[in-house]
């Protein structure tokens, strides 16, 4: 028996294509004005950037994991105190218990940097100078500053900054093989040279908080630190990337007056609350 084809125009397209000839038309409409693309290679360039947009665990794993190199490369010196480093991954690995991507395999770094600056790539990777740790007054503070750089990462921020540059340059790459390493140079430019967007801050503070406030430290440390920093002379790196501070004081007092309390509410002195400024400021002394 004969086969019959139904005409193109009334033929099925999977959701798979489609989707792929979106994410295309996306990648490459405001590039190529002028010239046609082939329709094969239209999905394949459509179904590269939309297998990035949905990137697995585990390849932002090694996107982040080839992000530490490139920024090893770039000059980056990592702390070799066991002390500080020990510290620093205690807090942020209690932190990540309250992380809504328990399965990714947070690595928390001390940067042997006298700048104000904190920051997350992609995996599970947060950073902290040693200029910030200086800055804070007690471990709450510094602890606000990495539930933040773990919300950008439980949002997948820099993921989706990639994707929409990767879309706005006509970048087409694979997240897999040689092309790794390109998109991990992209999103180290991202964290150089770019701030993060308004929405971003505002999403990270939200999911900060909730986090700090999960792990049983004093909220109050996080719109505190930020405005101790405000209120200073120094140029603080930390704003260069993380701006839009002072509506997020104020929108972080108003979610913590009308959020969810924990025991550091009710009882701020307690030790796990983090507010101890001579204890913290004694062991920087001995471990930086």
């Amino acid at each position: 028996m004969n086969r019959v084809f139904a005409p193109l125009h009334f033929r099925r397209w999977s959701p798979i294509v489609l989707s792929a000839m979106t994410a295309a038309s996306l990648a490459v409409g405001s590039m190529l004005p002028a010239k046609a693309l082939p329709l094969g290679e239209l999905l394949f360039r459509g179904i590269q950037v939309m297998q990035f947009s949905t990137l697995s665990d585990r390849q932002e794993v090694e996107i982040g994991n080839q992000m530490h190199r490139s920024l090893a490369s770039r000059g980056m010196r990592l702390h070799t105190g066991a002390a500080v480093n020990n510290y620093v991954n205690q807090i942020g690995q209690r932190l990540a218990t309250a992380s809504r991507r328990p399965q990714v395999p947070y690595q928390f770094y001390v940067v042997h940097d006298s700048r104000v600056n904190a920051f997350a790539t992609m995996g599970g990777k947060v950073y902290v100078n040693t200029g910030l740790m200086q800055a804070a007054d007690n471990e709450a503070q510094l602890a606000s500053v990495i539930s933040h750089e773990i919300g950008h990462n439980d949002e997948r921020h820099l993921v989706n900054q990639l994707r929409k540059r990767m879309i706005a340059e006509g970048l087409v790459v694979a997240a897999t093989g040689s092309s790794r390493n390109q998109i991990a140079n992209l999103g180290v430019d991202l964290l150089v040279n770019r701030p993060q967007s308004r929405d971003h801050e505002y999403d990270a503070d939200k999911v900060g908080l909730r986090i700090l406030r999960q792990a049983g430290y004093a909220t109050s440390a996080m719109p505190e630190f930020m405005k101790k920093l405000l209120d200073t002379n120094r140029r603080i790196t930390l704003f260069d990337t993380h701006p839009a501070v002072p509506a997020r004081i104020q929108a972080l007092n108003q979610a913590i007056r009308s959020g969810p309390k924990n025991q550091c509410d009710r009882l701020p002195d307690l030790p796990d609350c983090g507010l101890d400024h001579q204890a913290y400021r004694q062991f920087l002394r001995n471990a930086l």
